[in-house]
């Protein structure tokens, strides 16, 4: 037993000591003291030592009495348990009685009972096990003793682990008796978003697009709680009928959700048992289309060479010197703001005699590749490289939570457009449009176009087998693009 002060000298050395309450010794793995060294023989020292100690272990007494408090959609975890364990127990007694299923051996006693804790529980078990032997199907029932001590299992340990308040208590009674007697007023729950939030980031999926998604995922639930429909074609058609959008962003959110429903029809079971033989609700959507000059009018437009010449302008009468600069580096290549905004000064090199921009990050495969100086941007480059203090060769104190570097110069670009009278067909993104445009009547090929603006070709011969053009030819083809008026 511990002594005074909860120390016990042993061996020159003092321990600092603690007696486990009964009420919780299960939490502590059934052990019954909590024992540790303190290093030292001076018994002061061991006094201070023991204080930290002490309170940590009475830290996790009082935690261990009051229990955790019940996550969100608690019972959607405990309601697919018992469901697994009632498919378990279907499955073992289809195997008793000869049918052709993957047999499941009962649990070994032993095994079960240090489950649980509880080593009583062997002798109780195995005199069920010699009885229900004794029986005439026998063995099948035992099936049903063992599901029925599965289930007081999962009630037990949620019990112990947990806080619950009365009503809990009661729902989770209910529960384990019929799973079917919970039904979530939306499937789509916090607890599955954030299992598909981990799913999408081990798949390497970019946490805008992941965060993007979620948020649409959320729309949806929330429309269904606000509702009271059950997932299915016809409320996911009110849904977005209710949505004040483009069909366009329409389309992005049936993406998101049908993405989330195929990950679902995977990897939750509860779900695939839920919608069994239910089709995807978010496919065969029919949404507006614009058609003709509507459709025209509304896509994004190329800005001519007078114009991008004049956007250069407005931006150096304003001071904005950066973004003057990065308005010709977008004329004379084409790159996309996020791609210009990334290069560093060792992407700066020098192959075959030609100095390149070495794009090594892109929104595409094709977006990764070398791409030639063009002549006209040969002092603003060596500019850029020399006044560079953080290694980047566009200055900007914008980097978002997303790393994306190029957020506050394009609202900044947004902006100066706008003074100028341009509508929102015209972006950053037209200046790319303008590149392709002017290659395009220098009669440059369309194969080497998509090898210096990074696109597919489309063909195997070339995204496959060919290493491209070199980098005199791509030098030549970009040279072709005419002069941007700066003056």
């Amino acid at each position: 037993m511990p002594k005074a002060n909860n120390l016990e000298l042993q061996g020159g050395t003092y321990h600092v000591r603690m007696d486990i309450p009964k009420d919780v010794r299960e939490a502590f793995g059934g052990r019954r003291i909590l024992s540790l060294s303190l290093k030292t023989g001076s018994r002061e020292e061991a006094m201070f030592r023991r204080l930290p100690i002490l309170h940590a272990w009475k830290s996790q007494i009082k935690a261990a009495r009051e229990g955790k408090a019940l996550p969100e959609g608690w019972q959607d975890n405990v309601s697919a348990a018992i469901d697994q364990v009632d498919q378990w127990t279907q499955q073992a007694k289809r195997a008793r009685i000869g049918e052709d299923v993957p047999a499941m051996p009962a649990p070994d006693a032993e095994d079960v009972s240090k489950a649980m804790g509880n080593p009583k529980l062997v002798a109780a078990l195995t005199s069920l096990i010699q009885r229900r032997r004794g029986e005439p199907m026998g063995m099948v029932k035992l099936e049903d003793d063992l599901a029925a001590l599965g289930k007081q299992f999962i009630e037990k340990q949620i019990s112990s682990a947990h806080r619950l308040t009365t009503e809990q208590g009661q729902e989770l009674e209910a529960l384990v008796k019929d799973p079917a007697s919970y039904k979530a007023r939306s499937p789509i729950t916090k607890t599955r978003l954030a299992a598909f939030r981990i799913y999408r980031l081990e798949h390497h999926v970019a946490l805008k697009t992941v965060n993007q998604q979620e948020a649409k995922l959320l729309s949806l639930s929330e429309h269904l709680l606000a509702t009271g429909t059950k997932l299915d074609f016809d409320s996911v058609s009110a849904w977005l009928q209710g949505m004040k959008l483009s069909s366009k962003t329409k389309q992005q959110y049936l993406l998101a959700a049908s993405q989330f429903w195929q990950w679902a029809m995977t990897h939750e079971p509860q779900w695939r048992q839920t919608f069994k033989g239910h089709v995807n609700p978010f496919e065969k959507h029919t949404l507006p289309s614009l058609k003709g000059k509507a459709k025209l009018d509304a896509k994004r437009k190329a800005f001519t060479i007078e114009e991008v010449g004049t956007l250069y302008s407005a931006a150096k009468k304003q001071g904005l010197d950066t973004l003057a600069d990065l308005i010709l580096l977008g004329g004379y290549t084409g790159a996309r703001i996020e791609e210009l905004c990334q290069l560093r000064k060792e992407h700066l090199i020098t192959v075959d005699g030609v100095k390149m921009f070495d794009i090594v990050d892109s929104k595409t495969v094709a977006g990764i590749r070398q791409m030639p100086v063009h002549p006209k941007l040969t002092a603003l480059v060596d500019r850029l490289s020399k006044s560079s203090t953080d290694g980047y060769l566009v200055p900007t104190d914008s980097n978002n939570k997303y790393g994306i570097r190029s957020d506050a110069l394009s609202k900044a670009f947004g902006r100066l457009k706008t003074t100028m009278g341009f509508d929102r067909t015209r972006v950053f993104h037209s200046i790319r449009a303008t590149v392709i445009t002017q290659l395009v009547r220098a009669d440059v090929a369309d194969r080497l176009i998509k090898e210096l603006v990074g696109h597919e070709t489309g063909t195997v011969t070339f995204d496959v087998y060919s290493d491209g053009s070199s980098p005199k030819q791509k030098l030549k083809a970009i040279s072709k693009l005419p002069t941007i008026p700066t003056s």
